[in-house]
């Protein structure tokens, strides 16, 4: 299928500006002993151009962001021109005023010093003769090549993500891609200001993470300190925004990027028909996968549980493991119960549920209703909800959802007529657990191939399926017979046939036992 992508729109970045302190600091302009005199609160101001004008109503000619480069000839001797001219400039929303002392101010005037403290207005005297021509040479030409060098930018970063989009790649290549160009952790929250997706060096994002309680709350505050944000959203809607954490570059290279990394975000969502709650899923499955597998010390995940959502301060955790419940449905179910939780599919069809509980709450009895709840809800009494102890120290989760895990396998495939209870624990899966921890042991698996050697063939696996049976329900003769659908002396023949084959007396305790065990680690080893 081929995917034709409309342009994005028009490059329209904000200028790059260099602010009135950066054109102060510029070597030609310390030339001429420059003096603030006025405004100096207001030395952040952007300049976009640089006008050099005598006219005492030069306002009309400005459009805003200029400054104004003057020698006052023609205001000597008039205060109320001097003030008029001040005004004229901060109603025209000017970046500055350099006054050039000379013939018309031997000093600063204290009449437009005046003025423009009252406006705001940055208003700088040259002690020394400086001509205005190289000042306005200077700063153009840094303007003209910063506005050529945010376009380049531009330019790379749509062509990267739109090459990575209609590739089809995934979410966190296109924000590893932003974060390569920002040189700075990139956060995508949802509108609570959860995070959904993270970019950057590892420790960086996690130095970011730890700290995103106090960054969240003013998440809605003005930008500074290299914090740049744009919105997430299209057709009237907004549904969360990205964030560049500590960007280091200008302001507006970094706001110009963070605009395209949005743009990017919302075309993969519309063509990949995705959504921020896909996004939510996606953030918690990548975090409990981390969890359940130990690659990453759980330690170094809790700035990501925190920042995902998930209270951890002074909590109970009980991990649980899932099968036979889709993840959306366990989703809603936490919101209906009111806990909080994390969820997240895992492979073979489990989904992995991290509670978190306050400490004086009952763990193990609201667990037991979550799964009493699941169940009727779903209507499937196959669902099986697997448990681990209730964990109250973050670092111990890890193993409690391996465990849970593991209770769940090891009733997963079972064909034994097991009375389970509604949350199912280590303790109630018994010798099957046991045998499904050692399955990968070498000694087992040739333990399992020599117990059932005889059956371990194509001819026979009808009778594996019967010994199954039979073992499972207690060496029930007539219980077996009934699930299998034959009559008595046929199973009798069948069970003699298998007693012949693998040299056993099932009679024998404790050789049934022993084939009980091999045809449990078998069937582990299979799954």
């Amino acid at each position: 299928m081929t995917i034709t992508l409309e342009p994005w729109g028009p490059v329209e970045p904000l200028e790059p500006a260099l602010s009135v302190r950066q054109v102060l600091a510029l070597e030609r302009v310390l030339a001429g002993e420059p003096e603030v005199v006025a405004g100096a609160g207001h030395l952040d101001r952007p300049v976009r151009w640089v006008h050099v004008a005598e006219a005492a109503d030069v306002g009309v000619m400005l459009s805003g962001g200029e400054m104004v480069l003057t020698t006052g000839v023609l205001l000597a001797g008039d205060e109320n021109a001097q003030t008029e001219y001040i005004r004229s400039l901060h109603r025209a929303e000017a970046a500055a005023v350099v006054l050039g002392l000379g013939r018309a101010f031997p000093s600063p005037p204290d009449v437009m010093r005046r003025a423009a403290e009252r406006c705001g207005l940055p208003m700088v005297v040259l002690h020394r003769p400086f001509p205005f021509a190289e000042l306005t040479e200077e700063v153009q030409s840094r303007l003209v090549r910063r506005k050529f060098a945010a376009v380049s930018l531009s330019e790379a970063v749509r062509t990267a993500l739109t090459a990575l989009i209609t590739a089809g790649a995934p979410l966190q290549l296109l924000l590893d891609e932003v974060a390569q160009h920002a040189a700075c952790p990139v956060v995508v929250t949802n509108l609570a200001h959860r995070v959904l997706a993270t970019a950057g060096e590892r420790s960086a994002v996690d130095d970011v993470l730890r700290d995103w309680e106090r960054i969240a709350r003013q998440a809605g505050g003005s930008e500074g300190d290299g914090w740049i944000r744009a919105e997430l959203g299209g057709r009237g809607e907004r549904w969360g925004q990205i964030m560049l954490c500590g960007h280091r570059g200008d302001t507006a290279g970094g706001r110009l990027l963070a605009d395209r990394a949005a743009e990017a975000l919302v075309l993969h969502r519309m063509l990949g028909g995705t959504s921020a709650h896909t996004w939510e899923e996606q953030s918690a499955q990548s975090l409990l996968t981390d969890l359940v597998s130990g690659v990453v010390p759980a330690r170094q995940l809790l700035p990501r549980a925190r920042a995902a959502g998930l209270p951890v301060n002074r909590r109970t955790f009980v991990p649980l493991v899932v099968r036979g419940g889709e993840p959306a449905q366990l989703e809603r179910m936490l919101r209906l119960l009111g806990m909080p939780g994390l969820v997240a599919e895992l492979a073979d069809g489990a989904t992995a549920v991290l509670l978190s509980l306050a400490r004086d709450q009952d763990a193990e009895a609201l667990a037991a209703h979550f799964a009493a709840r699941l169940r009727t809800e779903s209507g499937d009494s196959r669902t099986v909800v697997a448990a681990a102890a209730p964990r109250i120290v973050w670092d111990d989760v890890s193993a409690g959802l391996r465990e849970a895990q593991h209770v769940a396998d090891a009733v997963a495939d079972s064909s034994a007529a097991l009375d389970l209870p509604a949350v199912v624990r280590l303790k109630d899966v018994h010798l099957r657990g046991l045998v499904r921890l050692l399955r990968d042991d070498p000694h087992v698996q040739s333990f399992a191939e020599r117990e059932l050697d005889g059956l371990l063939c194509a001819a026979g696996d009808d009778l594996l399926a019967v010994l199954r049976t039979y073992l499972a329900t207690g060496r029930n003769k007539s219980r077996t017979a009934q699930l299998h659908h034959v009559s008595r002396p046929a199973l009798y023949r069948r069970l003699e046939a298998i007693e012949g084959r693998l040299g056993v007396d099932l009679d024998d305790f404790e050789q049934a036992a022993s084939v009980h065990i091999a045809l449990l680690a078998h069937d582990a080893q299979q799954s």
